[in-house]
């Protein structure tokens, strides 16, 4: 029995093929691939009732973790080879690493990579080794590396910490009155720097034996390399070199042991860390933070056995996928380390779109999905209540827990998918979603667009903060939230005609990109934010004929791939000039179809071929893959995590969006043929 009904109550029967394109396709292939995707998705629910589908990300990830077992002297052996499989499976061709399947090699992959191999025994001579370094030199050397590669090399004495960007302990204690204060970084900076202030004011090192060290990846030799931060000539009166100066300042204390609040310092990180541990899977729930954490409890004298160490490392250790015997991809047996998971997120993106595809709403898998995501409600005023003041608050993380820094992407997308369920408890949900609500309006920045944790966390010259190479010291509002914001806005009921809707509908028109496209903050990219944009415009009534809509369409039509598909790769934030360029993958096909959809285009050839292309490479099992061609197993990544530096394979994306827009596709149809159209 089908899961999904064939033709709603009181429409009419569906027209076989679609009037205008020249590419027809039968309107019944659609729906087979509806329900066949439906079934996948609801095959996938866990007994509890929630979605979580795997997060891939880089090998920095397995670097790291032979890191840090090497320096604490922990790990089991068998993952820690493994491990090392994982990071020699992504080699590229020219012997570095990159941060997405397909990138160019990157300094500070190549650098951790290489390491972590010499730290598992491997020669410098060793054919792969040679490329490695080779890749390395040309990039730059370790020079060239950021301050948490450098910082991790300097607990081996790979690196000097006088030439490290100083991270002292002492940035906790500014108060919230204060310019800078750590609550007016980003959160996730927040959580990752409080830690490494402790370790670079513990300074931990390990000696190794001189094999394992890696003075050849230095340019020109590690004793003729200038280790330390260069000022910028080219604008002396900047803030770079305020920070800069202010640096060296920093690290002559350090020398000559003038550091007054250390102690105190150090004892309000720590109890900052603490504090963060509870209500939360870890620090931030985040993998480098955890990291971070597990290193930095273990240099403030917490023993291996006592059970706040403990914790944070089966924290850590969970973020693990462990295959002895290999994948179907890839037979060779493997362990990588997972960012940090997304139940909330990926249950809520489910939820939402089998709403969308007309399951009933009272059926018990959608309901026992809404109840699990219920329980997921955070009521405590956490890092963002620093800045913003509410009584009575209601939101999401993106985590299983982390009550800490909840987010607006995340409890939007929970209200849009708690709008698809008759849920028995309906009260209940109507104050929770209410309350909610009232806390989204609360994070609306200045501006009029929303960010992700933080309001108004825009202060652009903590950029140029030494510490800050790693491009995400801030947490500024997006207009790809903010459409998924609109949209949620509108399902309860909001139009243009509330100020604060219509400050938003302003802040996305005057984000838009003069050849019609919208940024992608949160997704890759341009797609992405277009995507989002035009969703939430449409959501909010906007005239579709508005010139930034059509402009938008067009873009979206002219990037279209020759096979119908749509494809962009994360180089795209390194080159805004390859906006809509790349392979075509399913959840990219979709997000250019859900745009067009929105923007009315239900008649164009490249929607016809769009929707024939997702049908054409549906699975028998009702899925889609996106795994890149001649690349050992690695899926196309089309999450971001930090433009530029980090990035995200969301193997969910490429089932629940797909979904959407067949559905999106499917009811806009039956919609013409009710209205004759």
């Amino acid at each position: 029995m089908s899961t999904l009904p064939q033709n709603p109550s009181g429409t009419p029967h569906t027209p076989s093929q679609p009037r205008f394109g020249r590419l027809d396709l039968s309107i019944d292939l659609v729906k087979r691939g509806i329900n066949r995707s439906a079934e996948w998705l609801l095959g996938q629910q866990h007994e509890d009732g929630y979605w979580c589908g795997e997060l891939e990300a880089d090998v920095m990830l397995e670097a790291d973790y032979i890191y840090m077992h090497k320096l604490l002297g922990t790990g089991d052996p068998g993952r820690l080879e493994r491990a090392r499989n994982e990071i020699l499976r992504h080699q590229n061709d020219d012997g570095g690493w990159s941060n997405y399947p397909g990138g160019p090699s990157n300094v500070n992959y190549g650098v951790k990579g290489y390491f972590a191999l010499k730290l598992m025994g491997h020669k410098a001579d060793e054919p792969f080794m040679v490329k490695a370094r080779e890749s390395v030199l040309k990039l730059g050397g370790v020079v060239q590396c950021n301050t948490f590669t450098k910082m991790y090399l300097c607990a081996f004495g790979a690196y000097d910490y006088d030439a490290v960007p100083a991270v002292p302990p002492e940035i906790v204690l500014f108060p919230d009155w204060f310019y800078f204060n750590i609550y007016e970084i980003s959160a996730w900076s927040r959580a990752i720097l409080v830690p490494l202030s402790i370790i670079y004011a513990k300074k931990p090192f390990k000696k190794i034996p001189a094999e394992q060290g890696i003075d050849e990846l230095f340019v020109g030799g590690r004793d003729k390399s200038d280790l330390h931060l260069r000022w910028d000539k080219k604008h002396p009166f900047s803030w770079r070199n305020f920070f800069i100066f202010t640096d060296r300042v920093a690290h002559l204390a350090e020398r000559v042991h003038i550091r007054p609040l250390r102690k105190m310092a150090l004892k309000k990180a720590e109890k900052w860390m603490l504090d963060h541990f509870e209500k939360s899977d870890g620090l931030g729930a985040i993998y480098p933070a955890m990291l971070n954490a597990i290193i930095a409890l273990r240099y403030l004298g917490y023993s291996p056995d006592d059970p706040q160490f403990i914790r944070a490392m089966d924290e850590f250790e969970k973020l693990g996928l462990d295959f002895p015997e290999g994948e179907p991809n890839y037979p060779t047996p493997t362990f990588r380390m997972q960012p940090c998971f997304s139940p909330v997120w990926d249950t809520a993106q489910v939820l939402s779109t089998l709403g969308e595809a007309e399951l009933p709403r009272t059926d018990a898998r959608l309901v026992k999905a809404a109840d699990w995501l219920l329980s997921k409600e955070i009521r405590y005023k956490g890092d963002w209540s620093h800045n913003v003041k509410i009584e009575d608050p209601s939101c999401w993380c993106f985590f299983y827990n982390n009550d800490h820094q909840p987010d607006v992407d995340d409890t939007g997308e929970v209200l849009l998918a708690l709008k698809c369920v008759d849920n028995p408890r309906e009260r209940y949900q109507h104050e929770v979603t209410q309350r909610a609500v009232e806390w989204v309006f609360a994070m609306q920045c200045k501006s009029g667009g929303w960010a992700s944790f933080d309001k108004d966390n825009t202060k652009r010259m903590f950029e140029s903060i030494p510490f800050a190479d790693h491009n995400a010291m801030i947490d500024p509002p997006t207009v790809d939230i903010t459409g998924r914001i609109l949209e949620m806005l509108a399902a309860y009921g909001y139009t243009r005609r509330d100020k604060r809707v219509e400050k938003a509908v302003q802040f996305i028109l005057k984000e838009q990109e003069p050849d019609g496209a919208w940024f992608g903050r949160w997704g890759v990219n341009y797609l992405y934010g277009t995507f989002l944009v035009l969703r939430g415009l449409r959501a909010m009534e906007f005239d579709t004929y508005e010139p930034a809509v059509q402009q938008a369409a067009e873009w979206i039509r002219m990037v279209q791939n020759t096979d119908g598909g749509w494809g962009e790769t994360c180089g795209t934030y390194d080159d805004p000039n390859l906006r809509g360029t790349g392979p075509s993958t399913p959840s990219q096909t979709a997000w250019a179809l859900l745009g067009l959809l929105a923007a009315n285009d239900t008649r164009s050839d490249s929607v016809a071929k769009g929707i024939r292309w997702l049908i054409e490479r549906q699975q028998d099992d009702g899925s889609w893959s996106e795994l890149a061609a001649g690349r050992n197993g690695e899926s196309y990544y089309t999450g971001t995590g930090f433009p530029r530096v980090f990035y995200l394979g969301y193997h969910l994306y490429k089932q629940y969006f797909p979904l959407l827009a067949l559905t999106t596709y499917k009811k806009a149809l039956e919609k013409e043929a009710a209205e004759g159209i």
